[in-house]
């Protein structure tokens, strides 16, 4: 070998580990938006030393913006979903404190907004206990007269405990002594450095809640402000037209599971019809993702198995259930939770040595069936309508990836 063919084969060899060392930090970003410098080490530093293509790929494709800082890197991936499947889906996305912790509820994101309030009048540093006290008052304040918080019980404490855990894994807190378990506990508290760096990025939205609120006039609905805070400024030219609607499906694409053609207004359906092989093309070169373009939509699919928190299959008793209640909603059509849990019912019958023994306890097949259908929806291949035993599973047009057909035989001629 030579040595300029030498010299060509290094290079192309570098640039191949540059492309992926861009694509593994982009996906860690769009997974978990922010990496710091204590936590998140090797990530950490790829994000700084690709740190400008990042920011401009994210700023042109979505319209996101990179903010990198000495020690922490933040994505603000502003995106709201619309449609009755992305609603759905991201209804069944909720944050949690940690991995495996349970869901937030309304009253864990009222606290979240509480304590982010507080912080950014606070000094510094600030204890738990502190923090519960200015968070108590702060609930007091005129406007918020239907919330109330003691932070009294266990129950209480432990939801603003979830809220200060997400702060913690976003890198908002800092611990210094102590622990959530001792404050849960009340025999305890904790220490926290506050990084208002961090803090101030934390706000993800197209508009200030001054600007909004001024705007929307006294005790506007919830529906109105969060619609408001995303509301896009208006556009002068065509250029700003098309930039608009890439970064309208390239939001869809890379937050949603599937994006189907006919829930879109019709300026995005017509763009993403128009340009779905060079935009679905860019997203995977930069993501690794997989895109599957079907008649009814798209779907970005990753072979890792990474950036969701909702996967199917999975295995044991739920996951089977689950996959053979999707074989049958592909197959055989529209169907109700009464017919779906008598289906379960006998599967438990018939699967008796895999499945788990409390699975064939009478009423275990409302769970399963429950479950099962909510994985579904929020994965975007189920739609329910209706409540209780009458409500109806549809399958959506992704879930035809599941119906199992029977197999077509040839007959082999003899030569």
């Amino acid at each position: 070998m030579s040595s300029v063919e030498l010299a060509s084969s290094i290079s192309g060899a570098l640039e191949t580990r540059e492309a992926e060392g861009r694509i593994r930090v982009l996906r860690a970003l769009l997974a978990r938006p922010v990496l710091r410098a204590r936590t998140d080490g090797e990530l950490f530093r790829l994000a700084r030393r690709h740190s400008e293509a990042l920011r401009e790929w994210f700023d042109r494709e979505a319209g996101w913006r990179l903010i990198v800082e000495s020690d922490s890197v933040r994505l603000v991936p502003a995106y709201a979903p619309h449609g009755p499947t992305a609603t759905a889906v991201a209804e069944r996305h909720p944050a949690r404190g940690r991995r495996g912790d349970p869901p937030f509820t309304r009253r864990r994101y009222v606290l979240l907004c509480l304590a982010l309030a507080v912080l950014e009048r606070s000094d510094p540093q600030i204890s738990l206990g502190r923090l519960a006290d200015d968070v108590v008052l702060a609930a007091r304040q005129p406007g918020l007269e239907g919330i109330d918080f003691a932070l009294s019980g266990r129950d209480e404490r432990a939801d603003l405990v979830a809220a200060i855990r997400l702060l913690l894994g976003h890198g908002v807190l800092v611990r210094v002594a102590g622990d959530e378990e001792s404050y849960l506990a009340a025999d305890g508290d904790a220490l926290y450095d506050i990084d208002r760096r961090v803090l101030a990025t934390m706000l993800s939205s197209a508009h200030g809640p001054g600007l909004v609120g001024a705007a929307l006039g006294p005790a506007p609905a919830i529906d109105r402000i969060e619609a408001a805070l995303h509301e896009p400024p208006p556009v002068y030219t065509e250029d700003e037209a098309n930039r608009r609607l890439r970064h309208a499906v390239s939001r869809r694409l890379l937050c949603d599971p599937v994006v189907y053609y006919d829930e879109l207004p019709e300026a995005e359906r017509r763009y993403l019809v128009g340009q779905r092989v060079p935009l679905t093309r860019r997203l995977a070169d930069a993501t690794g993702l997989v895109p599957e373009l079907r008649a009814e939509g798209i779907a970005l699919v990753d072979p890792e198995d990474q950036l969701t928190d909702v996967r199917m299959p999975e295995q044991g008793t739920d996951g089977h259930a689950t996959l053979l209640l999707a074989e049958q909603l592909a197959t055989s059509g529209p169907t109700d939770v009464t017919a779906l849990r008598k289906r379960v019912r006998r599967l438990a019958a018939e699967h008796a040595a895999y499945w788990r023994r409390t699975a064939r306890e009478p009423g275990a097949e409302n769970l399963l069936v429950a479950e099962a259908l909510d994985r579904l929806v929020g994965l975007g291949l189920v739609r329910i309508t209706g409540t209780g035993p009458d409500a109806v599973a549809h399958p959506l047009p992704a879930l035809g990836r599941f119906a199992v057909t029977a197999p077509t035989i040839t007959e082999s001629r003899a030569r």
